[in-house]
């Protein structure tokens, strides 16, 4: 039986990725709940993130496809089948984890062969298998090399070829490259997607990093206290997001003030009228009333003048090669993040009186967010907090 088994997968082609499906999805950890009815669907051969800040169920998720977690109401389903109760050992799913997780007695060669050892595959058949995945993963030279001769980046590519071993129907990566410096992290981010597009296989991919889930994915679902709050392509996502958080959550947004006129449908700002897309914050205006409003826009959309009138300054400028990043004063005392170019940037220093512009588009608006003092850092706050209880002490 356990023959016919690895036979069968052996004759499961590339290109040839399962369906995943989340229908209210739903678990609770006591007082918490980290899943709140999800509803997603993972495309055959689609790499997906599940992208979002800790604590928002997007490992939660994950486990529940390995079946390292069970759902308190609702259903996770595999090309049409229900599998929420199928134990993880069923699953057809290969999971690659944050801290590598390789057996430090085993070599290379026999790690990446362990499940196919475990299914009982005769030996020269799995080892075949490993070494053809170590050359793919380009380690076949270090295939006798065990954990502690091998760096992070090639270790964690050990574990891919072992997630892939037995041609699961989806490979799961749970924050794998967290763990690694830049360099070999954007490295292996390249390679993870070139083996995962030429194999085709499945992906459920998660991380708390938007670089690492805009450039990888093929759609980015962010999440939010358990619940989903866009899933779209990555241009989509960082173009037209759907709500003031995944606005802010991916990539850098300002927030400009404006007034929302009645109906809803427009605002006026920075001296002209432009559409509303996405949800309104709270009830339209009704009548000839208007409301106070935040537009929420991105550094490259906001258009910088100098004007000897102008009623917003230049309070920093950086320099990012052809760009300019300049950091600008509202009249309210906010400040809002502009790109523009290098060649633009030179006549525009600190202390410039400037004025502001936003292109003819639709634009995306939020409750108005007063300028606050900034808020002290969590260390600040716990060291200020450890000296209270000691002065209590002494």
């Amino acid at each position: 039986m356990t023959e016919f088994l690895t036979d069968r997968m052996a004759d499961r082609t590339a290109g040839t990725g399962s369906t995943v499906e989340f229908r209210g999805l739903r678990r609770i950890f006591g007082s918490t709940t980290a899943l709140d009815g999800l509803d997603l669907e993972i495309r055959p051969g689609e790499l997906l993130a599940l992208l979002g800040p800790s604590g928002c169920g997007k490992t939660t998720a994950l486990r529940t496809v390995a079946g390292f977690e069970r759902p308190d109401a609702g259903m996770v389903l595999m090309d049409g089948e229900d599998i929420t109760r199928v134990p993880a050992n069923r699953r057809d799913a290969g999971m690659v984890f944050q801290s590598y997780s390789l057996f430090p007695h085993l070599n290379a060669v026999d790690n990446v062969a362990f499940g196919l050892r475990m299914r009982g595959t005769r030996k020269h058949a799995r080892r075949a298998r490993a070494l053809e995945l170590l050359e793919l993963v380009g380690l076949s030279q270090h295939s006798e090399r065990y954990p502690s001769q091998l760096s992070g980046g090639q270790q964690q590519r050990i574990a891919l070829a072992r997630a892939l071993a037995l041609r699961p129907r989806v490979l799961l990566l749970d924050e794998p490259l967290s763990a690694l410096d830049a360099q070999v992290r954007q490295n292996l981010r390249e390679e993870i997607r070139r083996l995962q597009q030429q194999l085709g296989i499945t992906t459920l991919f998660v991380t708390h990093d938007q670089e690492e889930a805009l450039t990888m994915a093929d759609r980015v679902a962010v999440m939010r206290s358990g619940q989903m709050e866009q899933c779209a392509l990555p241009a989509e996502l960082y173009q037209r997001p759907a709500t003031a958080f995944v606005a802010e959550f991916v990539g850098v947004m300002s927030r400009i003030p404006g007034q929302l006129a009645a109906g809803g449908r427009t605002v006026h700002v920075l001296g002209r009228d432009l559409p509303v897309h996405g949800e309104l914050p709270g009830a339209a205006p009704s009548g000839s009333d208007v409301r106070d409003v935040d537009v929420l826009v991105r550094p490259e959309a906001l258009g910088v003048t100098a004007a000897d009138d102008g009623t917003s300054r230049i309070a920093a400028a950086t320099f990012r090669g052809a760009s300019t990043r300049l950091t600008v004063q509202l009249l309210d005392g906010r400040e809002a993040i502009a790109d523009v170019s290098t060649a633009v940037a030179t006549a525009l220093g600190a202390g410039t009186a400037v004025t502001l512009s936003l292109p003819e588009r639709p634009v995306l608006v939020d409750r108005p967010r007063k300028a606050v003092e900034p808020v002290r850092s969590e260390v600040q706050q716990s060291i200020s907090t450890t000296r209270r209880s000691w002065r209590r002490v002494r």
